[in-house]
């Protein structure tokens, strides 16, 4: 893969969960991007994935995150020279700064599931920045099937008990109901991807502070409940 060039940045200091650029680049395997491209990075993190795609496909980045510092980020940026194609914007996915039809590509890597799962969100929120005929890229951490309602799961016990987080995560079958409900936009493709469980051994062998605890829930069985999921968007 790609990604595979760049490990030194799948480290502590840059991962916050699964490896997120090892999630992107699955994506674009499966459905090739062109180059040049505007792309809206949502949930950009610590910006790898936004370096991703810089560096691979030339692209003119808007690296946006709410739990992120922009001025951290442009200050990252600069040290690995994309600064003048990426640009770090600090915003909350509820109220973003941009233009309608502003953006070829829209990029969301571990993190839609944080802010997406209110009905209508998608549609009224996100898909209006897109031009038309533009995409949504989406991965993120899903279950392999439904396990709400159910109780003393082991999903459930890695939350913390906390049951907010718990109605985050959701079956590929869930969020292709959530997500096709509109003619605005075609849903391509939903699919599992093969990338997921490397993914989550990148995030482990960083031994950054929070994947310890991941780590220990994995071996206790977690990854019979966990998957990692890609949906491809077309706006109409």
């Amino acid at each position: 893969m790609r990604c595979d060039s760049y490990k030194d940045l799948f480290s502590k200091e840059y991962l916050m969960g699964p490896n997120s650029m090892r999630l992107l680049d699955e994506l674009i395997e499966k459905y090739p991007i062109d180059t040049n491209l505007k792309i809206m990075d949502l949930g950009c993190g610590k910006g790898i994935t936004s370096f991703f795609l810089s560096k691979e496909f030339n692209a003119n980045v808007y690296a946006t995150d709410l739990w992120c510092s922009a001025t951290e980020n442009y200050e990252q940026f600069k040290k690995w020279g994309i600064d003048n194609n990426v640009v770090p914007i600090h915003a909350d996915a509820h109220d973003l700064p941009y233009a309608n039809n502003y953006f070829d590509l829209i990029t969301t890597i571990d993190s839609f599931h944080y802010f997406s799962t209110e009905p209508g969100f998608f549609e009224s929120k996100i898909l209006p920045l897109v031009k038309s005929s533009g995409y949504v890229y989406i991965a993120m951490p899903g279950l392999k099937k439904e396990v709400h309602g159910k109780e003393d799961n082991l999903v459930l016990e890695w939350l913390g008990a906390e049951e907010s987080e718990y109605e985050l995560f959701h079956s590929i079958d869930w969020w292709k109901n959530h997500l096709n409900r509109s003619d605005l936009y075609e849903l391509v493709d939903a699919f599992e991807l093969t990338t997921g469980e490397k993914a989550w051994q990148d995030w482990f062998d960083s031994e950054h502070e929070y994947s310890a605890s991941d780590k220990e829930y994995f071996a206790k069985g977690l990854n019979n409940y966990l998957n990692v999921i890609g949906f491809i968007i077309k706006k109409l």
